[in-house]
């Protein structure tokens, strides 16, 4: 049978259409408006006349960054992060949420530590604790500060959980009647059929890892271990000329704004989510929504 929207619906509809896209039109303005300064000249960007399109189109900024060897370090050091966070999260993830997904007849304490972990997900504890721990074991100024204190991310975790509990439990007895242990259940059924979840909290934690700013200012005494989001937090406050000697950067400065600069580099730094998010967004609903609804 066919149904056809009421008027109400219709209006509800086209309002909810010209909502949206008006609310996605202004978190793109602010996008657009940095790359345009970075890609214009020094007077146009110093009398104001840059808006959302490049005024005197130049690539000096870029040309600098080139050359920047600070940003590149960061860059470096942000991709690692993201690799062995990522990598790390997946994998923890993967093994806190499939025991937890169990019912209490077969885990018996399952239902504690659930509790245990939304707990942590709802309290800290706290900066100075977390900080000292890091001290004592030695990871200051290590790529391990940036990673281990976030390596379970609780949200994940609660997300794969959900997902997995709300697959069918036939596949797993079935399983287990031809002689699959708990490790080959896992890796051959649970993680396979759970592709949707997973690229959803893989997207979740590579956003984390590479926006997260704060571990690398408190964890890091030498800026030249500053992943690239602290990097970016320094050069945003303050925009410091003495790091350049060279008599060739000199001159290209003279033809930059120092806001051209950073929103060259502020634009790079967005770059690599940009690329990678239209990718993963198709997962993105069917990760969270599917399997959320019991028959």
């Amino acid at each position: 049978m066919v149904e056809y929207a009421s008027t109400g619906r219709k209006i509800f509809i086209l309002i909810n259409i010209a909502f949206l896209t008006v609310l996605s039109i202004l978190c793109i303005l602010p996008l657009v408006n940095v790359l345009a300064i970075s890609l214009s000249s020094k007077g146009a960007i110093e009398e104001g006349l840059v808006s959302l399109w490049p005024v005197e189109f130049t690539l000096f900024a870029y040309q600098h960054i080139a050359q920047t060897e600070p940003f590149q370090a960061s860059m470096w050091i942000s991709i690692k992060r993201v690799f062995i966070g990522v990598s790390l999260n997946f994998i923890l993830t993967i093994l806190t949420a499939y025991p937890l997904s169990k019912e209490t007849s077969q885990f018996r304490w399952r239902t504690v530590y659930v509790w245990i972990f939304v707990f942590t997900m709802l309290f800290s504890g706290g900066l100075i604790p977390t900080y000292v721990v890091v001290k004592e074991l030695g990871l200051i100024d290590s790529i391990w500060a940036l990673v281990l204190p976030t390596a379970v991310p609780i949200f994940n975790v609660v997300l794969l959980l959900n997902f997995f509990r709300n697959l069918p439990k036939e596949l797993s007895e079935a399983a287990f009647m031809d002689g699959a242990g708990h490790w080959s259940i896992l890796w051959k059924i649970m993680i396979p059929l759970s592709l949707p979840a997973q690229a959803t909290v893989t997207l979740f934690a590579i956003v984390t890892q590479w926006n997260e700013w704060f571990h690398g200012l408190i964890f890091m005494n030498s800026p030249a271990n500053y992943p690239l989001s602290s990097y970016l937090q320094t050069i945003i406050i303050r925009f410091d000329l003495s790091s350049i000697s060279d008599v060739t950067q000199l001159e290209l400065m003279n033809k930059l704004n120092d806001r051209a600069l950073r929103s060259a580099q502020i634009f790079l730094g967005a770059l690599p989510v940009l690329i990678i998010y239209p990718f993963a967004q198709r997962y993105f609903m069917s990760g969270i929504v599917l399997g959320s609804v019991k028959e």
